[in-house]
């Protein structure tokens, strides 16, 4: 037999490297995924900044993210920041982009399934606003679209928090976060919750009460992106949440 002859030793099988990042390569690149965003939101500001003739402080930056316009270029600049450092995680292990994450388009029922349960949860939440006299929306949200509705920039931060918005969180989280480590120690329920915290954590700018309805809304997400292998599903469910809660608030603050 080959095997037996020193002359034909056996084939040394190499095992292929894994195509995924598992639990603490997903955690490193979703830190670095983060930073990209943060930088590219705050590039948008500071170059309009710049643009304006302003001094380069903090206080001008601050005052130029206050504005609506700002505030929304300042969104959606995150998204291209996001999406090119996603890519190099991906590329660096060559895999598919589109398989990675899972953007394969849902079905109808899937669809409808996601939205039902969405709005299910959104009335839980809001019932128990109401029920405890709480505001439905942040106060700062609130006063944030008024003022870019009366300054004619609603139509930017509608595309900036309906859009670019969930897309860059839904591609972080559910995306690239979920993908890691659904296939690490955690599993699936791990990397739903784990994913969902995170997801929480990047709407640090609410109280304990709203972001305990955002990781209740980010685990019902999570579980849509494992039911339905679709991250399309919950970028869309995430955006049809934006988009009720922005025009409904610029409706209600007129």
């Amino acid at each position: 037999m080959d095997s037996l002859n020193p002359d034909n030793p056996p084939l040394t099988v190499t095992p292929a490297t894994p195509r995924v990042w598992m639990f603490w390569g997903t955690a490193l690149w979703g830190l670095l995924i983060f930073v990209a965003m943060f930088v590219g939101q705050i590039g948008a500001i500071v170059l309009l900044a710049g643009v304006r003739g302003l001094p380069m402080d903090l206080a001008s930056v601050q005052a130029v993210g206050h504005e609506p316009q700002a505030l929304a270029l300042s969104v959606i600049m995150g998204l291209p920041a996001t999406l090119l450092v996603v890519w190099l995680a991906i590329a660096i292990k060559k895999a598919s982009f589109l398989d990675y994450l899972a953007l394969h388009w849902p079905s109808w029922k899937q669809l409808l399934f996601g939205a039902v349960g969405l709005i299910l949860v959104v009335l839980v939440w809001e019932t128990m606003s109401r029920a405890l006299g709480r505001e439905a929306t942040p106060g700062f949200m609130t006063d944030l679209l008024k003022s870019g509705r009366d300054k004619g920039a609603a139509l930017l931060l509608l595309f900036a928090f309906s859009v670019a918005a969930p897309m860059s969180e839904e591609i972080l989280a559910r995306g690239f976060l979920y993908r890691g480590w659904s296939a690490s120690f955690l599993r699936v329920p791990g990397a739903i919750l784990l994913s969902s915290l995170v997801w929480t954590i990047v709407h640090l700018q609410y109280d304990m009460y709203f972001l305990a309805e955002v990781f209740t809304i980010g685990l019902w997400f999570g579980y849509m992106r494992y039911r339905a292998n679709s991250l399309w599903l919950t970028i869309i469910l995430h955006a049809l949440n934006n988009l009720t809660a922005v025009v409904l608030t610029m409706w209600l603050g007129s």
